[in-house]
């Protein structure tokens, strides 16, 4: 079975009295611990696309299937009690708390989980993140305390902290340099590799794509290529 299926996938927004067609029939599959990379220029459709996939927009038309289940249907609560299941993600702006340091950052989803766990789990499970992300001797540490890349290994940890199935990355590396780049890709990879998740990147860069075993492309709101990378050995 497929971990995530889309059918004739359609989002059109209404400005007023004109309608603005986005995505014009999107049709996937991606396989349970798939590196996927869904590429396209700016105004391309992608970033709509991941919003559907994650959860926080729903089509105008068209069947979305996640781990077997009918999502396309779900009211907005519904949708959120599933994104805080099995849901993370990971933006290019980082998106952490000024006043928090890194430890709190990464344990404060867990305060908002309906299963609710020990504090005493809570507090080891952040540990175990942070130094998995290389941040073992930072976790005390503020963001204004912390290089780019040290900031995004936070955002990373905590995307992780509720266990998800799959995690969303948008332009993650938008706002680091090419060495920091590099770090946070060949850390996607582990965490793919070590941990099985299911990781879908968004980005508009070539390099950052080719990190992945598998590219789309979206050109328009449509599919214009799906391949594997030039890393994975297959044609773009």
């Amino acid at each position: 079975m497929n971990f995530i299926e889309l059918h004739d996938i359609h989002k059109t927004y209404s400005l007023g009295e004109v309608d603005l067609p986005v995505l014009r029939g999107i049709s996937m599959r991606v396989g349970r611990g798939e590196l996927l990379a869904l590429m396209g220029s700016s105004g391309s459709g992608k970033s709509t696309l991941m919003n559907i996939l994650g959860c926080l927009d729903r089509p105008t038309s068209g069947r979305y299937v996640l781990e077997g289940r009918e999502i396309s249907d779900l009211t907005a609560k519904e949708r959120a009690r599933l994104r805080n299941h099995m849901i993370g993600f990971v933006f290019q702006s980082f998106n952490l708390l000024s006043r928090m340091t890194a430890f709190e950052n990464v344990l404060m989803p867990l305060m908002y989980c309906r299963d609710r766990i020990s504090e005493r789990e809570m507090e080891r499970r952040t540990a175990e993140l942070l130094a998995k992300v290389g941040l073992a001797d930072r976790m005390h540490h503020r963001p204004s305390q912390l290089s780019g890349g040290e900031q995004q290994r936070v955002a990373i940890a905590r995307s992780l902290v509720n266990r998800p199935r799959v995690l969303f990355a948008d332009e993650p590396t938008g706002n680091l340099d090419s060495r920091t780049s590099e770090e946070i890709l060949l850390l996607f990879q582990q965490l793919n590799e070590a941990d099985g998740i299911t990781l879908i990147i968004v980005t508009h860069d070539t390099g950052v794509a080719q990190h992945a075993q598998r590219v789309v492309r979206i050109k328009d709101g449509m599919i214009e290529s799906d391949a594997a990378s030039l890393k994975a050995g297959g044609a773009l």
